[in-house]
């Protein structure tokens, strides 16, 4: 591959730029790898990206220097970027709306290895259509992780809630509910608060909603509080910024529970061969989506 090269993607043409810099300096991995690995995967990716406001972590000299989150969409980037201007406190932030491969290898050329998205899409931005549960271990016992997330299942299921699994390609599993964008953040957070306080409470020597990493001892941090306006998970099939280029991978639940399942079993080199095997198992999550009334009232009867 040349260091620098011209590509056309549907009706787009993007310039790529320092292909040889190494952004994973142990793993040998080069810039060129990574906007070659998200172009191959735009067509699984890139439905759970659409319409979404969609945060930036990049790492422009690799990850061996600090990188940054960037929301707002930088005036180099072309015309025919697609942004959408949102709310925040003070003012407002040109989000970045990644709809197609273009778009998608453009940002990768930028030296964004993760990006994170919103739990809204851009047209009703306060009205969720996921709601999610992080799983992040106090130790690197995994194990811990996927028993708790056995029971957060079993729980979902007792409330008769869809759920989906996947690797963060980091630490831990995040599940998440599809939602029918009825309500508006606070009452989803509220349920997904009082859900996390009650499974806690089930099995405390495993799991926490204890936010102080000083008081959570060995647990898992049943974590909810990403249910919020502004806040973003990592985008599924999204590479982390840790050596070896780790995916955040969807699952199908038979998986999540196997023994030899890390949260960094896929990567960049290998998730290819998994999608020549079997689909992507969250392509039918939005159909899914469901009310939380039901649900709510039956959490209520719970002990």
């Amino acid at each position: 591959m040349a260091d620098s090269e011209t590509i056309t993607l549907g009706n787009r043409t993007v310039e790529l730029s320092h292909l040889d810099k190494l952004l994973f300096p142990e793993s040998g991995i080069t810039k060129g790898e990574l906007v070659d690995y998200y172009r191959r995967v735009a067509e699984t990716m890139l439905p759970h990206l659409r319409d979404r406001p969609l945060s930036m972590h990049r790492f422009p000299d690799g990850i061996g220097k600090e990188g940054f989150f960037q929301k707002n969409v930088p005036d180099h980037f072309p015309e025919w970027f697609d942004r959408v201007e949102l709310e925040k406190e003070g003012g407002t932030v040109s989000y970045a709306v990644v709809n197609d491969a273009a778009s998608l290898v453009y940002i990768a050329n930028q030296g964004c290895i993760t990006p994170h998205l919103s739990l809204a899409r851009r047209d009703k931005p306060h009205r969720p259509d996921r709601l999610i549960f992080d799983l992040d271990p106090s130790d690197d016992d995994f194990g811990k992780v996927q028993e708790g997330a056995s029971h957060l299942k079993e729980l979902l299921d007792e409330l008769e809630l869809p759920v989906f699994v996947q690797t963060t390609g980091s630490r831990g599993l995040h599940l998440v509910v599809p939602l029918d964008r009825s309500e508006d953040f606070e009452p989803v957070r509220k349920f997904a608060h009082e859900l996390s306080e009650k499974l806690a409470k089930r099995h405390s020597k495993l799991l926490t909603v204890e936010q102080r990493k000083d008081k959570r001892g060995d647990r898992v941090f049943l974590d909810y509080l990403r249910n919020a306006y502004g806040q973003t998970s990592v985008a599924p099939y999204s590479v982390r910024a840790k050596e070896g280029a780790p995916v955040a991978t969807p699952l199908r639940w038979k998986e999540a529970a196997a023994g030899d399942l890390t949260p960094q079993k896929y990567t960049l080199k290998n998730l290819f061969r998994r999608l020549s095997q079997i689909e992507d198992p969250w392509a039918e999550i939005s159909k899914r989506a469901v009310k939380l009334g039901k649900a709510r009232d039956r959490l209520a009867e719970l002990d």
